[in-house]
């Protein structure tokens, strides 16, 4: 018995149908995220190398915020509705008021963002935020 082999001519690839469906597929893929704004954090200026800002250690208002999410100003407990009235009023009386947020490793993460956003509306020109220190 003789087998005889057939053989296909092979079409090119890049005539093929299905490629060209999926590169167009890629090419709006591209376009569409490309308009995609992912970029939602906050915008924090930092100050130059050049030019240290120096600050007055009376014009500092230090606010502590623990694991469990309170807010502390002076050893006083302030809940964040409060904050933003004690911030008007320092601002009054200090307008080169520092803000100072002291934040336990702990702490949830939308606590902190609570708490900057809230800084952020009032306009608080001077914000420094730092960890507690682990003992």
């Amino acid at each position: 018995m003789i087998k005889r082999f057939i053989r296909h001519n092979v079409e090119d690839a890049g005539s093929s149908g299905s490629l060209n469906d999926l590169s167009f597929l890629l090419i709006i893929f591209f376009i569409v995220i490309a308009g995609f704004n992912v970029n939602k954090g906050f915008l924090l200026n930092l100050p130059s190398k050049d030019k240290p800002i120096v600050v007055n250690t009376q014009d500092i208002m230090k606010c502590s915020l623990t694991q469990e999410g309170q807010l502390f100003i002076d050893d006083s407990e302030v809940k964040i509705e409060e904050l933003s009235d004690l911030i008007v009023e320092k601002l009054k009386t200090w307008p080169n008021m520092t803000f100072l947020l002291v934040i336990n490793p702990d702490t949830q993460y939308q606590k902190v963002v609570d708490v900057i956003s809230t800084i952020r509306k009032l306009k608080v020109e001077n914000f420094s935020f730092r960890m507690e220190k682990m003992e």
